[in-house]
């Protein structure tokens, strides 16, 4: 008994002691968290490093957590540098904050790797991607527009599935694509449109030679690096970002009404009656345009520790047209794995998975080939929707006027729709053989699958009628395999750094596509091919495949922070180049010189970095070419094989180019030169370039004269193009109270572009924009900018005889194609952009503003609206035009003489106010009771004001879309919107 009372008792102090031990290990960590100028900060985390545990601090900027005497605290504020304080066995730590202002030693990923921004000897643009979750916006590009300077972006039509033109210091091919490579978590692609902009980390874009040419052959136009985000240690986190708004037109041109549409026949002297009994009935802008719905939501949880992270998230994307039957819808999902299995030993995996739909309208024509938006002006007044006398069909009798109305021009394209479904799938190993030196191997597979259907009703529309109904069903799939290997070897001693990268890439691609389509449909009630009953002989199956094989490798150096030099290199070779060529060499260097860290600068506190820089490379382009450029091709024609004795027949072959053994690569040679300054404690920075940038061997599809030779097209290397330019960027931290912080960040860039040689065909016509003018609109020749307007100069109208007075260039008495000169450029002069961001307690505004100068645009749209040639009806530009002889005015008289001329070209700069967001975050000792990390409601307004001479839609245009040779044309273009957004995001 004894025994077992000593061993209850020596237990108890064991127990004892223990507990007073363990209480002895944590102790009450109190104290106040203020700003610099001793003000508290309410919200501020205080969290203990390693764990979850954490608080955060009270209206008076008080704090108190229970911590281990060796624990380190993490303090972390919006807007503050996150600072991390040992404990000590300190049971009171107070701490003031210091302002979290842009650091040069800021990680910017560059190709194959990233680099601190003061140790950057390229000229590269960071984008901001704070504001994108406030922004309604379904295409990332659009996160560029205004926020880079030398680099242009536009949204050439308002329809919601189109694509963005992106232009990195000009235009660098006449028929080759010139969007930037993106590279995605390090996959290089063209195509972006799946992606959702609310998974973006971080943007890079290089834009000279020195910086891109590190992805040889397909970064002649610049390469925009995107990170997505990934998992963060910590507490795990969801989020939501949603937001809904309504869209709707910016601009109207007015049509005449229905007495001032008579009065207008009268004037042309048409053979046209039109009933007296004839009414105003049909408002065309209501039947067409609406108001429209966009709607976006993303969810997405992460977390992470110091072994494992993940970051998952699903979204969904719709956008109406404002035209009724367009539209785009997107579903996207992404995962990002990180997991470090062994110290040496990394493997991730980045998923993405995408399904997105749209549809457009027809444009580019007059209304009536079923051009939807000029048909809008075009179609008098009195008309109704629907024929009386035949209900299931749209109403065309215009007395002799050969007009299709916009809701029947619509309905030619309302069954159409365009799905893309596309599977992006990385998955890397990273081997650290040293902590200097690691090998990354990753393998990526993208799949895409497209599917687009047309159907044109049998009975509605007079089309239709007349081919008794259309229907199309065309699929492709196209799988794309990149294998990289990289690596990296960096070693430091004294002032000397050094970085080297050594890796290899290899591109395989395999493409595929049938095409199907049929007509005589007894009615639209089933639109499916099998309802029809003539299938067209022309269906069939495409397919093709090619190849591409890199070697590239990188030099860094770094001497005291002073000098810094870094040297690339990196070969291509392609399968759609002849094995002579094949192999492409494209090499570059670039350097800087840091003034500020030489000992004659010391004593300049005020200046924080300045630094020169200079680079010279090479880069490479392919995109012009098919997948067997140099080879001879042929066509095939199918032979009817139900006439008589072709019941056996084969196909026939018939040559359809040249082949050419001597083609090679495109080649862009860029040299630049730039200035870093940075001062103030880093509230001011300010970036120059200047940049000279030749294109040698541009690729080129020509076409030879008729008989010629056995075909008449061949692909060559044909001419040379030049683009200079001057950028400048400006960054300041106006104010950075606490409480009230105002920031700016200023662009502007100037490109010159000229075409400067062509040497088998010297003279290229573009651009038809009037079936009834039928005139080419551009020309390009030597000498020249590219997308030049051509034609006749109008020197106003003829007071006495109502007609345009065309200018005798040539001196010769009488007006002739000899007259034609050039007669606008829309390339602009320079264009910029502004953002300023103020915040002021849980308030932010942000304001962007963008613009161009000096450019011209072709407005075709006036030919079918203001032209007076047939018996459409007109806008109300016509109201002033020439009646009498003596008149003074701009506008020609009804019936006038009209060419391709400058009376249809316009300076098209602007100024716009392309958004605002307004936000408020809650405070988050109010959130914390709810259980919400975080609470931001947002408003944003965009195109909400557009300062611009041009009298069309809109001066954003461009009918011809990505085109390199045609530029600033509207003709009847699908109208930019302006657009009221209201949205949240909270987390978790």
């Amino acid at each position: 008994m004894k025994r077992k009372i000593l061993c209850s008792l020596l237990l108890l102090i064991g127990l004892f002691m223990f507990t007073q031990q363990g209480v002895a290990q944590e102790l009450t960590v109190s104290g106040t968290v203020t700003d610099e100028q001793n003000m508290p900060l309410p919200g501020a985390s205080v969290i203990i490093k390693g764990t979850t545990t954490g608080t955060i601090t009270d209206m008076n900027g008080e704090y108190s957590i229970s911590a281990d005497p060796e624990a380190t605290l993490v303090f972390s504020f919006i807007g503050m540098k996150t600072t991390e304080i040992p404990v000590d066995g300190r049971t009171v730590i107070n701490l003031q904050m210091e302002e979290e202002l842009a650091t040069l030693d800021e990680l910017v990923v560059i190709g194959y790797g990233s680099v601190k921004k003061k140790d950057v000897t390229t000229s590269i643009s960071t984008v901001s991607t704070r504001e994108l979750e406030k922004k309604p916006i379904t295409n990332v590009a659009q996160a560029i527009q205004g926020r880079a300077a030398g680099v242009s972006v536009i949204k050439p039509n308002g329809s919601p599935d189109a694509g963005m033109v992106v232009r990195v210091r000009g235009t660098t091919s006449l028929n080759g694509n010139n969007d930037p490579l993106y590279v995605v978590d390090g996959v290089p692609m063209t195509d972006i449109s799946y992606l959702s902009p609310n998974d973006i980390e971080s943007m890079q874009i290089l834009k000279d030679a020195s910086s891109a040419a590190i992805y040889g052959s397909r970064a002649a136009n610049g390469v925009v690096i995107i990170t997505t985000k990934s998992g963060d240690s910590g507490e795990a986190k969801i989020t939501f970002n949603g937001h809904i708004g309504i869209t709707d037109l910016t601009n109207k041109i007015e049509p005449l009404n229905l007495e001032q549409y008579r009065e207008l026949l009268s004037d042309m002297e048409l053979n046209i009656t039109l009933p007296d009994n004839l009414t105003d009935q049909t408002d065309w802008y209501d039947e067409t345009y609406q108001t429209a719905l966009t709607q976006n939501y993303q969810i997405s949880a992460s977390n992470g520790d110091e072994k494992m992270n993940y970051y998952i998230t699903g979204g969904y994307t719709r956008e109406e047209g404002i035209i009724e039957v367009s539209f785009f819808e997107r579903y996207n999902f992404k995962a990002n794995l990180e997991n470090e299995i062994r110290p040496w030993l990394n493997v991730g995996a980045n998923i993405s998975y995408s399904d997105y739909t749209g549809n457009g309208i027809i444009s580019g024509t007059g209304a009536n080939r079923a051009g939807v938006v000029l048909s809008v002006i075009n179609t008098p007044p009195y008309a109704p929707i629907w024929d009386p006398e035949n209900p299931d069909q749209y109403y065309n009798n215009f007395y002799g006027v050969n007009i299709t109305h916009p809701v029947e021009n619509m309905s030619r394209s309302e069954d159409n729709e365009s799905n893309t479904q596309r599977l992006l799938a990385t998955g890397h190993v990273e081997i650290k053989f040293a902590p200097s030196l690691n090998l990354k191997s990753s393998i990526t597979l993208d799949r895409s699958y497209n599917h687009s259907v047309s159907f044109l009703d049998p009975v509605k529309t007079s089309w239709g009628r007349s081919n008794y109904g259309l229907g199309g069903d065309t699929r492709s799939l196209s799988t794309v395999m990149v294998y990289d290997n990289v690596l990296n070897y960096s070693k430091s001693f004294g002032n000397h750094s050094f970085d080297l990268m050594a890796g290899s890439s290899g591109t395989t691609s395999e493409w595929s596509q049938s095409y199907q389509s049929a007509s005589h449909y007894r009615d639209g009630s089933i639109k499916t091919l099998n309802a029809a009953n003539k299938i067209s002989p022309d269906n069939g199956t495409v397919a093709s495949e090619w190849t591409i094989m890199s070697w590239f490798g990188r030099l860094a150096y770094n001497f005291s922070d002073k000098y810094l030099l870094t040297l690339n290199m990196r070969a291509d070779g392609s399968s759609k180049l002849h094995p002579d060529h094949r192999w492409g060499w494209f090499p570059s260097a670039s350097a800087a010189w840091r003034l500020s860290s030489e000992p004659f600068m010391s004593g300049i506190d005020w200046i924080d970095d300045l630094k020169i820089r200079g680079g010279w490379g090479q880069t490479g382009n392919q995109s012009g070419l098919g997948d067997y450029a140099y080879l001879e091709r042929y066509n095939i024609i199918r032979q009817n094989w139900w006439e008589e004795g072709n019941q056996n027949a084969t196909v026939i072959l018939r040559q359809a180019n040249l082949r050419n053994t001597d083609l090679t690569w495109e080649t862009t040679t860029q040299t630049n030169v730039g200035v870093d300054f940075t001062i103030l404690r880093n509230r001011l920075t300010f970036n120059m370039d200047w940049y000279y940038k030749k294109t040698t061997d541009m690729l080129m599809n020509v076409d030879l004269p008729a008989g010629s030779a056995a075909a008449n097209t061949i692909s060559r290397n044909e001419g040379e193009m030049k683009n200079t330019g001057f950028e400048f960027m400006l960054n300041s931290h106006n104010i950075t109270h606490p409480n009230f912080r105002w920031d700016t960040d200023f662009n502007i860039s100037f490109n010159r572009n000229e075409l400067t040689a062509l040497e088998l065909t010297k003279v290229y016509n573009y651009a038809v924009t009037s079936e009834f003018v039928n005139e080419y609109a551009v020309r390009i020749e030597p000498g020249r900018p590219l997308g030049g307007f051509y034609g006749y100069i109008s020197d106003g109208v003829d007071p006495e005889t109502g007609e345009l007075m065309y200018r005798d260039v040539n001196k010769d008495g009488i007006i002739s194609t000899t007259d034609r000169t050039y007669i606008g450029d829309p390339n602009p002069d320079f264009t910029f952009g502004m953002t300023n961001t103020v915040s002021y307690k849980g308030f932010s505004l942000n304001l962007l503003l963008q613009g161009s100068y000096g450019n011209d645009i072709y407005n075709a749209s006036r030919i079918e609206t203001e032209g007076m040639y047939d018996g459409k009806n007109q806008s109300k530009e016509v109201l002033d035009r020439w009646r009498i002889p003596g008149q003074i005015t701009d506008t020609p008289k009804a019936g006038f003489d009209i060419k391709t001329s400058s009376y249809f070209v316009e300076d098209g700069s602007y100024l716009r106010v392309k958004d605002i967001t307004l936000a408020y975050e809650f405070k988050k000792a109010f959130l914390s009771r709810l259980g919400i990390a975080r609470l931001q409601p947002y408003v944003t307004a965009t195109n909400l004001l557009t300062l611009t001479n041009y009298s069309g839609m809109d001066p954003e245009v461009n009918q011809w879309g990505n085109s390199g040779a045609v530029q600033g044309i509207d003709w009847g273009t699908y109208p930019q919107t302006k657009s009221f957004v209201f949205g949240v995001n909270v987390e978790f």
